[in-house]
Parts: C-alpha cells; structure tokens; sequence
C-alpha cells in the first residue's frame, strides 16, 4: 500500500536518493541523502537504522528539503568505535554530516532515542544546528515501568512474543501493527547506544542549547502522559517550544504515522525564520 504513495513522491523528488560516505578521524559514516533546499537530518531510534525513515524521507524531498540520514556506528558502511563512548560521541558524527554537506545550518529530526544526539549536537555545535525537531521524545522523567518495557521490546535476543508484548504496550497504538519491529534492531548498535546515552549526564543535552524545538508526540505514547505534554513549554517556553500531537500513534509514531509526521515537519521548517 506504500509503494505507490512512495514512487509517486520520488517522482517529485529534485534530486534522486544517493549514498554517500563522511570521513572523520577514525570514523566512517555513511549518509543516505536526497532532494534538495534547506537541509534536514534524520536520526533514527534505539538499535535502528535510518531505513525506517523511508517514507518521511521521500516526502520530506519533495517538499523541497535535502534530506541527510546518517547509519548509526555499527551498520552499513558506518564504522567507529563503539565502547566508551557518549552522545557527544554521536553529536561530532551529525556534525561531520552536516559540514560536509556545506549548506548552512540544518534542522535535526531524531525519533526517540534519535532526539538524545539531535539535542546533543545543539548544544555542542549551535552553529550548525537551525531547529530540532524531537520525534517520540520521553519526558524528563519517564515511568521506570516503560522503560524496561522499551528495553524488553527492542531487545533481538529475546524471544518474539515476549516482545511483542511489550511493543505493543510502548510502541503502537491500539489496532496498529507491532509486528513491523519485530525485526530491525541491531544488536551491536543499541548496546553502544545505550553506552553512550547512560554516560552522557540528562543536564548536558537536556535543553538542546538555545535552538527552536518541536516536539512530535504520539496521542498512545507512554512515554508521553497527557500531563507532560506541554513539559517543554513550561521549562522553555512557548516562543521557543511548539507542540504537534498525532492521534492514534505511540513511541513508533515515525512508522505509524508517517505521512503525518512528515507534513508537522514540513509545516514547521517553512515557518521557520531565515
């Protein structure tokens, strides 16, 4: 049912889907990256790849945004070390994506555990980043039960229908299909992701710096109670903080409803000051 949605979004696309690859030190990150106009990055969730932003991707382009998606360390053609690291780690890879992009500032997208490096990179490279766009972001004190829900559910080595339960307790929204992540995870990139966010102190990336921010929640997340909705406004303020709420959608709001999410970002980015 996607497809024909996606070919026809393509077609649109000023620039077709390319691979490209980003040199930094001893790390190798590989970008998937299309369309053109004012950039946008994409960070994908906990142990996933950017492959998940698919559809999001091919509309974003065709909205008139170049649209860069990092692999994570650990999976493509992305490689680096992947012990003793921490989200700042992470945030110099966005970085070394974006400046070698050379187009100016862009906004970061990260959805869940991708909105950690999005705000990290804001804080570490203000200069770099336009807005940050928080994607199925926990609030600043999630319930300790969904979390070792989402630990449960996103974790390959344990068996499916111990997972299944749990994604669809977190991750989906009644009548959605929890069954699309029952494949995806990389072992090896969500345990050096889990390094990197336990080592990286809340305070250090809490704020995302002084950047803009939009904050994409998912009406079924359990990482979003209603009462924390507006946290971010009450803490930051509203001049700063918007809020988009996407009905009948969870923590996978990104595969859930993608069309959604896409058109939140797009309507946000063109309201965006030069």
């Amino acid at each position: 049912m996607m497809l024909p949605f996606l070919l026809a979004l393509a077609a649109a696309s000023p620039q077709p889907r390319v691979r490209e690859v980003v040199h930094r030190d001893n790390v190798t990150i590989e970008v998937i990256a299309e369309g053109s106009g004012p950039p946008i990055v994409l960070l994908p969730s906990l142990g996933r790849d950017s492959g998940e932003f698919d559809p999001v991707a091919v509309r974003l382009a065709a909205s008139g945004f170049r649209v860069l998606r990092p692999q994570p360390r650990g999976y493509g053609r992305s490689s680096g070390p992947m012990q003793n690291v921490t989200l700042h780690d992470f945030a110099r890879d966005v970085a070394a994506v974006i400046q070698y992009e050379n187009a100016g500032p862009a906004i970061l997208a990260g959805h869940a555990f991708g909105h950690f490096v999005a705000k990290m990179t804001a804080v570490d490279f203000p200069n770099l980043v336009r807005a940050v766009v928080l994607i199925g972001a926990a609030q600043k004190q999630p319930n300790p039960e969904v979390q070792k829900s989402v630990a449960i559910a996103t974790d390959p080595s344990q068996p499916e229908d111990v997972r299944l339960k749990h994604l669809k307790l977190v991750f989906f929204a009644p009548g959605n299909d929890p069954k699309l992540w029952l494949t995806g995870f990389h072992a090896n990139v969500r345990a050096a992701e889990i390094v990197a966010r336990d080592a990286t102190p809340q305070k250090e990336y809490w704020s995302g710096g002084t950047a803009p921010i939009l904050d994409i929640q998912g009406s079924n997340d359990p990482y979003r109670p209603p009462s924390s909705a507006d946290e971010l406004v009450r803490e930051f303020g509203a001049k700063r903080v918007s809020v988009v709420v996407i009905p009948h959608a969870a923590h996978a709001v990104i595969v859930e409803r993608p069309g959604a999410v896409a058109d939140a970002i797009v309507k946000y980015a063109r309201g965006l000051p030069r």
